[in-house]
């Protein structure tokens, strides 16, 4: 009987099980996960479920039972040690598995602040996976001071939540501004703005020289000159590609695991999808670090797997909450030229072009924004600037030029 392994316990591996059998694959299935829990969603981990306001259950994708009952072989806690695609095998400790074909959904994984600087020092944490948010739940205490290391999503998403439980935030930011690298001036200024009246002290153009402490860290000296003291730091600092399997199994990287659009690497047999796979878009190996994009491509890649050949056109968006404002971005910024602000008060948006086309949008409590912006995207269809600009301008009409 054929037996397809999945490599990853995640959004994608947990999508990409489901669909082979929602398809009607009937073989052996075989997912492998090193965490200890089920699949589980990552992104209310550095909000809801860090706030305490999300219980443990509430994060798994499916319930444990999901898999049993659909006769696929969940085996958590395991590391595979080696992929050997010429024998076709997994191995983990002593034990070797055959399979007929094997996904990699590996995922990503967090950059780590060097132990040169303190970055083995307790106290210090990442926001990844459900261990490291157990870990530093405990530090999170009305009036302590957190140092958080990044101006990224990420970063402020647990500024966010840390200032919200009455804690003293200080966040560094190398670059010049706070999402310099993913978001316009406009949008950079709005989230200090919204930071700023929460008492969270952000600076940018400043990183971090070093962590100080005996064992644990207990002060930080900046790029600024000036030392300040910390109870616990958070390191926000970006996400790699977990490709380090598919280095061993000499699959070919480029921008993660690259694939074709079918979502199948240099080895026919192997394939890749979520955070750790490249697919090609407009000439390039483009990897979206999505939810959306992790769900969509393993699905895809189940059924081609099963020999559907379709090609892989992404819906690109994103999200992200802080405070009481729910940012939607729809579409890829890469290359604008001009931005529109729709300012409605409480609902604001910030459109991007490139020579003239509208290419994505940045909505901050402004849902009817994102949908009319995120359907024109997705229709390659354009929005007249001097609507977008005015706030009482009706978008829908938009929709039907």
């Amino acid at each position: 009987m054929s037996h397809i392994i999945v490599i990853g316990a995640g959004q994608a591996g947990s999508s990409l099980t489901a669909k082979l059998r929602n398809l009607g694959f009937d073989g052996n299935i075989t997912l492998i996960g090193e965490e200890t829990a089920p699949p589980y969603q990552r992104p209310p981990l550095s909000k809801a479920y860090l706030l305490g306001d999300m219980a443990r259950e509430r994060l798994f994708l499916r319930p444990e039972s999901f898999y049993a009952d659909q006769n696929i072989t969940l085996r958590l806690g395991t590391k595979v040690d080696a992929i050997d695609t010429a024998a076709k095998t997994v191995t983990i400790g002593n034990e070797t598995l055959k399979f007929d074909q094997l996904a990699l959904t590996t995922g990503s994984v967090p950059r780590f602040l060097p132990t040169a600087v303190g970055g083995d020092l307790d106290g210090v944490y990442t926001v990844r996976g459900l261990s490291d948010v157990d870990a530093m739940a405990p530090e999170f205490i009305e009036g302590r001071h957190v140092l958080i290391i990044g101006g990224g999503y990420i970063g402020l998403e647990a500024a966010a939540v840390a200032a919200k439980s009455g804690l003293k935030v200080t966040l560094v930011e190398m670059s010049e501004r706070i999402l310099q690298r993913v978001a316009s001036t406009e949008t950079s200024d709005f989230f200090r703005a919204l930071h700023g009246e929460r008492g969270v002290d952000i600076r940018e153009g400043c990183g971090l020289k070093r962590l100080i402490g005996d064992g644990r860290v207990n002060s930080a000296e900046l790029t600024d000159g000036s030392t300040i003291d910390v109870d616990f730091v958070i390191s926000g600092i970006g996400i790699m590609p977990a490709t380090a399997l598919a280095e061993m199994a000499e699959l070919t990287l480029e921008n993660g695991i690259k694939t074709n659009a079918f979502g199948q690497t240099s080895n026919d047999a192997v394939w890749a999808a979520g955070d750790c796979a490249s697919f090609p878009r407009n000439g390039e190996q483009m990897r979206l670090e999505s939810v959306p994009n992790a769900i969509d491509q393993a699905e895809l890649v189940a059924a081609n797997m099963l020999g559907a050949e379709k090609s892989y056109a992404p819906q690109i968006w994103f999200w992200s909450d802080q405070y009481d404002v729910k940012l939607q971005i729809a579409g890829l910024n890469t290359g604008f030229d001009q931005v529109v602000v729709r300012d409605g008060g409480a609902a604001r948006s910030h459109w991007y072009y490139r020579a003239g086309q509208l290419i994505a949008v940045d909505a901050m409590n402004d849902p009817r924004g994102y949908m009319v912006g995120k359907r024109l995207i997705d229709a390659g269809k354009n929005a007249d600037p001097a609507v977008v600009a005015d706030a009482s301008a009706d978008l829908k009409p938009l929709l039907k030029a």
